[in-house]
């Protein structure tokens, strides 16, 4: 159980401040050369984070087998959503500078 809630904190202290950074547009200067498509990558780190909540208030608060059961399954599909988001970007950002 203390798993969960390092492994919460962790992604609530580092993946959910960086997306919604990168969403927003705000980065630093010297990271706008190589990030062309920042929003669009936003959206994939935001999806990571709601993976872990989703993995883990489930089992934090106590829920039935059949709850945690069905908001993993949520956050494989969000997961998959996240990674097709950042594939797509990458092969545009790449037919781009072709």
């Amino acid at each position: 159980m203390a798993w969960h809630w390092i492994g919460l904190a962790l992604f609530s202290l580092t993946l959910l401040p960086a997306g919604l950074a990168m969403i927003t547009g705000r980065t630093p200067e010297h990271l706008r050369t190589w990030l062309t498509s920042t929003r669009t990558s936003g959206w994939p780190v935001l999806a990571l984070y709601a993976v872990a909540s989703l993995n883990a208030i489930p089992r934090l608060a106590g829920a039935s087998p059949a709850t945690t059961l069905a908001a993993t399954a949520t956050a494989g599909t969000v997961a998959v959503t996240g990674c097709a988001v950042a594939a797509i970007a990458a092969l545009r950002t790449a037919n781009a500078a072709s």
